[in-house]
């Protein structure tokens, strides 16, 4: 098996994208490509079929590569809890539940090491080339002693490394000159090529930074990549401003809840494609108005961000909002936060004891060390009964509705979403929802029949409905990226990094 690695001069220089495009463009001419990234540092992730959790910059680059996210492709996940503090997974399950990240490195650099060459083993014989991404940049120098995510990974596979640099910010000679000088001779070596990503403007202007870099390097540049501003899922572990809030003045306005422990913000991402949705980032401490409807989303702590909830006044706001007849789906975390109780018997989520809900769904959920993560394929009873709906459950403890809560009429106001009553709620007058599910607006008639029911409150005609999922688009999206990476990459010199290898 052959590897290319591509490391950042900086951080966030966008080798997540460059990955995506590389594994595409290699998958049309014939190779079985893998990503690898063997750490990521952040708060988004994805659920693969067995249940087991990755960054979603992986689940992306595996459905650029054609294949099927795994958790070999991206063995260890430090996943934030704030800016310091992150819970470990180990090869997709949790290992340290919440651990100081200075405490991290030095501690468990052999383990983590251990689990990255347990997970290369298993996809040597799987794929002729891995494309692999390294973690932040190589050259901070604090943590080299116990980084396994970068050289250490070219090195074990023998990879050809190229150093990707980000023309956004100042200082192209400095990040790639001061990277070089951070870097051992045998690591030195192995850069085999830069990277300019991000370039804005003519790329004729940058000839002579290109002739001077290679002059003072010795390393040809065998990209120049244009700033891709395109509506693309989030492929980092992003925070909220890289979630770009779009201009208010469009005909539909959906708030989405900014809780302090948010997560799984790409579910939002198809509602964000959608030229006529207007989505707002709502902080706590903000007025939330009376938006067409507005989103509870997923919670890494459910219990504490519903009393931040309570200790803010947003819980007052979206009772009133909710009462005053506006439109509120939880989904995960933000379904729980809706019901009536939830219960913390063991304290697994550090808040030992049983605390009201917002009271808006009666729901009851204990939290207990139960996970359930799995891949679900429903079909839907509303807004349009019989569509199809395919998504991932992802729940931590059990929750149930209490069916004895009936309205005057001795009629229960809550009915099944889905036909699996267990993975959600809707009320008679379809302004209240609830889901277990991840991934909902991912369904494009589903997402679509949805929205028209807004818009209809709005007297706004409707939107077509017999469009194609979200993952499709992607696809689409997935084969433009590459496209620009074959337009403006050196595919010649890259690819003879791999050798005399040839696909399949």
């Amino acid at each position: 098996m052959k590897a290319i690695m591509l490391l950042g001069t900086l951080s966030r220089s966008g080798k997540s994208l460059l990955v995506t495009a590389l594994s595409r463009i290699l998958v049309r001419q014939g190779w079985r490509v893998g990503p690898f990234k063997a750490q990521t540092c952040g708060v988004s992730t994805y659920f693969t079929s067995s249940g087991g959790e990755i960054g979603y910059a992986q689940a992306v680059q595996a459905w650029a590569a054609q294949t099927l996210p795994r958790v070999d492709m991206n063995p260890i996940v430090l996943k934030l809890q704030d800016a310091a503090i992150a819970r470990v997974v180990f090869a997709g399950k949790t290992a340290i539940g919440e651990i100081n990240l200075s405490d991290y490195y030095p501690q468990h650099h052999e383990a983590a090491w251990r689990v990255i060459q347990d997970a290369l083993h298993r996809l040597k014989d799987e794929f002729d080339v891995l494309v692999c991404e390294g973690e932040g940049t190589p050259s901070e120098l604090p943590i080299k002693p116990y980084d396994v995510s970068n050289f250490r990974v070219a090195q074990s596979l023998d990879a050809a490394v190229f150093l990707v640099v980000d023309l956004e910010r100042d200082g192209a000679f400095a990040q790639v000159l001061g990277t070089l000088e951070t870097l051992e001779p045998d690591e030195r070596s192995r850069v085999a090529g830069l990277i300019l990503n991000k370039v804005h403007g003519s790329r004729s202007l940058l000839q002579s930074t290109i002739q001077t870099l290679v002059e003072r390097t010795g390393i040809p540049v065998v990209g120049t990549i244009p700033y891709l501003d395109q509506n693309f899922p989030a492929i980092e572990s992003l925070s909220l401003i890289d979630h770009r809030t779009h201009d208010s003045g469009r005909e539909v306005n959906i708030s989405i809840i900014k809780l302090p422990r948010i997560s799984n913000l790409t579910d939002f991402d198809p509602l964000r494609s959608e030229s006529s949705v207007s989505l707002r980032y709502v902080g706590l401490k903000e007025t939330l108005g009376y938006p067409d409807a507005v989103i509870i989303p997923g919670s890494k702590s459910t219990i504490a961000d519903l009393l931040t909830l309570q200790r803010t006044g947003m819980a007052e706001q979206l009772q009133n909002y909710a009462a005053a007849g506006g439109t509120v789906l939880g989904i995960c975390g933000g379904f729980q936060m809706m019901g009536k109780l939830l219960a913390d018997p063991e304290g697994i989520e550090g808040q030992e004891g049983r605390f009201k809900g917002l009271e808006l769904i009666p729901l009851k959920t204990v939290i207990t060390s139960q996970k359930t993560a799995r891949q679900r394929s429903v079909t839907s009873n509303y807004p349009q009964a019989g569509l199809p709906v395919v998504g991932y459950e992802f729940c931590q403890g059990r929750s149930h509705t209490l069916d004895k809560d009936v309205n005057e009429t001795g009629e229960s106001p809550f009915t099944a979403l889905f036909d699996d009553r267990n993975l959600g709620v809707v009320d008679n007058a379809q302004l209240l929802w609830g889901t277990h599910l991840h991934g909902l607006f991912d369904n494009g008639p589903w997402r679509r029949t949805w929205l028209n029911r807004l818009r209809q409150q709005r007297g706004l005609s409707s939107l077509p409905t017999g469009i194609s999922n979200y993952r499709e688009q992607r696809e689409m999206l997935l084969d433009a990226i590459a496209d620009v990476g074959e337009a403006y990459l050196d595919l010649g010199a890259i690819l003879a990094s791999l050798g005399d290898a040839s696909p399949v």
